[in-house]
């Protein structure tokens, strides 16, 4: 692919990316999005295959620059590795109880809408959420290393725990329109990483 053709395809996931975390996946048309990303109607199958390939597309751009910012978080932030956990969640809680579509979880948005309308779609959220799931076990570890972490921690029960933990309360606060959920899954979780 050239330079162009990536810039184009990625300007295209990147605006509509907002537009799907307020609406959804199938509330959006293709007109909406070409629209909004200023480019012509009849060029989009030029940069997808079908919606269902920009959708793949979509969750395969945002898991990668979720997986950067995560990483930086995780491993290259100031602090002990329990430190750099606790401010993940902190971070995940401030982005995810305030309202607008900024910094919101796709994963909450599309996970139950997709994942039975498309198989691809459903392994793009499978393999970028495992991931994440890795990346808070090995931190786990990390912290264990350092010994800020008691080394009884299962890391890898613990991750997913934890992370099965703050979707569901993500979720629940999308539902209640407060920020509850979160600040339970953060009491929660604190004791877990005691």
């Amino acid at each position: 692919m050239s330079d162009e053709h990536t810039d184009v395809r990625q300007h295209i996931l990147d605006t509509a990316k907002p537009i799907i975390l307020g609406k959804g996946f199938s509330a959006v048309g293709l007109n909406e999005i070409l629209s909004a990303a200023g480019v012509p109607k009849g060029s989009f199958y030029h940069y997808f295959k079908s919606k269902e390939g920009f959708g793949e597309a979509l969750l395969d751009s945002y898991f990668t620059q979720y997986h950067q910012q995560l990483s930086k978080i995780l491993i290259k932030s100031d602090g002990n590795g329990r430190d750099r956990l606790i401010n993940y969640w902190q971070r995940w809680l401030d982005s995810q109880s305030t309202d607008g579509t900024d910094g919101k979880c796709l994963v909450v948005k599309l996970g139950g809408e997709v994942s039975d309308l498309s198989e691809s779609m459903r392994i793009s959220l499978e393999h970028g959420t495992s991931r994440i799931v890795d990346m808070i076990a090995e931190s786990i570890i990390t912290a264990q290393a350092d010994g800020s972490l008691s080394e009884s921690i299962n890391a890898t029960d613990s991750a997913l725990v934890l992370y099965n933990l703050w979707l569901g309360a993500t979720a629940l606060t999308k539902i209640r329109r407060d920020r509850s959920a979160l600040e339970s899954a953060m009491a929660v979780t604190l004791k877990i990483l005691t």
